[in-house]
């Protein structure tokens, strides 16, 4: 039987988990299984074993503990480090320290989207590769957009860095003609989130907060929805944004590196953060100009090639190859 070579894949999101970083791990360890590669998937808490032949952790700050006591277990074993929108936009700034030994630590770097290299510093940035996070189309049967509502889909946990109510802000008080409507899905950060997006329903008919959904039903919302909002104060590259890509559906973005990193510097649909004003008249501009709608539609198809699974696995097998090589010739030196 030919030798599967080791990964230990460090994720602090618990099986079952609906976050970011459960799916990443999740899909990579599938990816690289299916390359060949035996993939143990461990929380920050699991004590070091079994020899690996590389360590793929997901988050430099909150594994930054993990990463140092199997680095010192197996200290010739090389490493990748994913980067996520935190580790970039907070943490790097909070605590550094603790970032940047996590980043020093590996071999390769991993970002999500293109501009990330924009906020790191320069000597890290000749060790990073970029990952584009993958999806898949929408099945034939999905629901289809229906007439009576002009249905926005915001898909995302709720908490500060999504600046999760901006949407709902956005369809207060809106002209009697409008048919927009917010669908929002993803579980509450904290109770006062829940509290805060409750609130909002009472008083706001244009907004339904949905809760924490399963991928099926946010797929389902999709196949509904005409539009998607993105209003993020920092992202490392979301997911949600290669699935609507992948899912043909315009999107409204918040005016990111982690958004311009996905779609591109020249994309129409983005707005200034946090400005309700602002993503206000680029919902209603939507709903009344369906050809900006359709223009919008035609420059996220045109970005999906870039998030094709086939694409992902290709770069996430070099980046894991680059790696190895990396940590023999340390070895050998």
């Amino acid at each position: 039987m030919p030798h599967k070579p080791h990964i230990v894949l460090i994720t602090p999101a618990a099986a079952g988990s609906r976050a970011g970083n459960r799916a990443t791990a999740t899909r990579w360890a599938g990816l690289l299984r299916s390359q060949g590669y035996r993939v143990s998937v461990r929380l920050p808490d699991a004590a070091p074993s079994g020899a690996p032949e590389l360590i793929l952790a997901l988050h430099a700050w909150r594994c930054h503990g993990a990463l140092k006591a199997w680095k010192q277990a197996f200290p010739l074993c090389p490493v990748v480090l994913a980067l996520t929108g935190t580790d970039v936009y907070r943490f790097q700034y909070s605590h550094p320290t603790t970032v940047y030994d996590s980043m020093d630590e590996a071999d390769v770097l991993i970002g999500l989207h293109d501009c990330l290299e924009e906020n790191l510093p320069e000597r890290y940035v000749s060790r990073l590769r970029v990952v584009h996070q993958s999806a898949r189309p929408l099945p034939p049967q999905v629901s289809k957009p229906g007439r009576r509502r002009f249905e926005v889909l915001v898909a995302g946990h709720l908490r500060e860095e999504k600046d999760s109510l901006r949407a709902a802000y956005a369809v207060r008080d809106l002209p009697r003609a409008s048919r927009l409507q917010i669908i929002q899905m993803g579980g509450a950060h904290s109770e006062a989130w829940a509290r805060a997006a409750r609130e909002e329903m009472e008083g706001n008919p244009n907004y339904r907060w949905l809760g924490d959904q399963p991928q099926w039903r946010v797929r389902q919302a999709m196949g509904r929805a005409r539009l998607m909002v993105i209003s993020s104060l920092m992202e490392g590259g979301a997911n949600v944004v290669s699935e609507a890509c992948v899912a043909g559906l315009p999107i409204i973005a918040s005016d990111i590196p982690g958004n311009r990193g996905l779609l591109g510097a020249d994309y129409e649909g983005y707005y200034p953060v946090e400005s309700t004003e602002a993503l206000r008249a680029c919902l209603l501009r939507a709903e009344g100009s369906p050809d900006w709608l359709e223009d919008l539609g035609r420059q996220v198809s045109a970005r999906a090639p870039l998030f094709s699974p086939e694409r992902e696995a290709a770069h996430l097998a070099a980046v894991v190859a680059s790696a190895m090589e990396t940590g023999s010739s340390s070895e050998h030196a």
